[in-house]
């Protein structure tokens, strides 16, 4: 099967505005713009995922879709391997019609979620990877996993084709994310794009016949040491702006990556007393719907994209 048909949407490419960044590079030129990525499908893994939240894993787990590069370059990211923006991603060029195999596969064996992580700067691709498994019958659940730097426009335009938004809301505290992920505008443009997902699904989930979600929001924040106070106030944003209904999946997974191992805070994992007064707040803002992890999670989800499965070992231990 040609799946020429499908490529209309690369063309935006050609003068790249599609996240914050509003670079106008042309990736199909070697000028590229701030995430390093060109009109290639630069993907580092299509795997089975099992260590999401459990409504966006299930039982069976979820097709995930890992995008190289990233348009936020965080100092403490745990897939740094595939976000660095200043390593060479050639390898990880894929043609459209492995990833459609890659992808399939995965739907045959009867898992019928497929997750786009790290999608922002992937716009393009991903409504053609999207559009092509529609025209071969499939259905699954469209799951987008993103950091929530997007632009409100980009997030208007995917109302109808995604079914269940996974962002993360990092920080409220402006400079922290300048210091931390290189972004001067974080608070303020993810703060719009998620009130754009709000607007479109609203503070419902809603679950499947297996537990699965089928539609709604799901908000990650990650606690980080020494930053107490920021994940407070993104805890009061989501109450007080959106709604106390939406659920959060409050994560204590933070762990050290080298390239923290001389920060000040983010040298050290997170203490206990950090995460138990972030959950009293969520206590006392009325957010009882959605998931706290365990403390032993620290980096227990960590992931060697090296390997076929970057997340084979904690994987089988579930």
């Amino acid at each position: 099967m040609s799946f020429e048909a499908f490529l209309a949407p690369l063309k935006e490419l050609e003068n790249c505005s599609i996240c914050p960044r509003d670079c106008h590079a042309d990736r199909y030129s070697a000028d590229l713009g701030y995430c390093k990525s060109d009109a290639s499908f630069n993907i580092a893994s299509i795997c089975i995922h099992r260590g999401e939240e459990p409504v966006i894993s299930g039982k069976k787990g979820i097709c995930n879709i890992f995008f190289t590069n990233c348009n936020l370059q965080c100092l403490y990211c745990q897939n740094h391997q595939i976000t660095d923006r200043t390593i060479d991603r050639v390898a990880y060029q894929m043609s459209l019609e492995e990833v459609i195999t890659r992808i399939t596969e995965i739907l045959d064996l009867g898992i019928n979620m497929v997750g786009f992580v790290s999608p922002s700067h992937f716009i393009p691709q991903m409504r053609v990877i999207r559009d092509v498994i529609h025209s071969l019958g499939y259905r699954p659940i469209w799951v987008f996993n993103t950091n929530g730097y997007d632009k409100v426009a980009t997030i208007r335009a995917l109302e109808g084709l995604i079914d269940v938004y996974l962002p993360d809301y990092k920080y409220r505290d402006l400079l922290l994310a300048r210091n931390l992920s290189d972004v001067n505008d974080y608070p303020e443009v993810a703060a719009f794009a998620l009130k754009e997902m709000y607007r479109q699904k609203g503070s419902s989930l809603i679950l499947n016949e297996d537990g699965v979600a089928e539609s709604g929001i799901v908000i990650r924040h990650l606690v980080l040491p020494g930053y107490v106070e920021n994940s407070l106030e993104v805890l009061r944003f989501i109450a007080n702006e959106l709604s106390p209904r939406l659920h959060i999946s409050l994560m204590s997974q933070y762990y050290p990556t080298p390239k923290v191992r001389f920060h000040n805070n983010l040298k050290r994992n997170i203490t206990h007393t950090e995460y138990r007064k972030v959950i009293r707040e969520m206590d006392s803002l009325g957010m009882y719907n959605g998931w706290l992890q365990e403390f032993t999670s620290t980096g227990h989800y960590a992931p060697d994209f090296r390997k076929k499965h970057p997340f084979e070992d904690f994987q089988e231990e579930q």
